[in-house]
């Protein structure tokens, strides 16, 4: 994956990747203290979306102490902590269940169900990183 540091040419394409950046970077820490929202999936969308739109904000996000971590071991290759795999596929499969079970629409359910299988895999074939300990 490069980890260069293009801004977009045209500026209204900037703008609009800075305020999906910095949309998806408020969801993300939101989803720190609310259990059924993602974090790491926001944070990289917005590492993503800074890196066409903003140096500044691109560097601060990858650097920030608390933050900068989780995106940094992504982009690292460095592979996501056993613990985080089933954390986030549990939590994952509670709300989709819990979803399914609130919502009776058979389309929605089966789009919900798809898209966690989907996940599922996508989580499972990441390279699980070596215990700290």
């Amino acid at each position: 994956m490069s980890r260069e540091i293009r801004e977009h040419p045209n500026r209204l394409v900037r703008y609009l990747l800075l305020g999906i950046g910095l949309l998806s970077l408020i969801l993300g820490v939101v989803g720190i203290f609310v259990p059924l929202l993602p974090t790491t999936p926001f944070l990289l969308l917005s590492a993503a979306c800074f890196m066409r739109s903003s140096r500044r904000f691109h560097t601060w996000l990858v650097t920030h102490p608390h933050l900068g971590p989780w995106i940094r071991d992504y982009l690292d290759g460095e592979g996501i902590p056993l613990k985080g795999k089933v954390y986030a596929i549990g939590l994952m499969w509670t709300s989709i269940l819990l979803s399914c079970y609130f919502v009776p629409v058979l389309p929605a359910r089966i789009f919900l169900l798809t898209s966690a299988a989907l996940v599922t895999l996508y989580i499972l074939k990441q390279k699980t990183r070596p215990s700290a300990g």
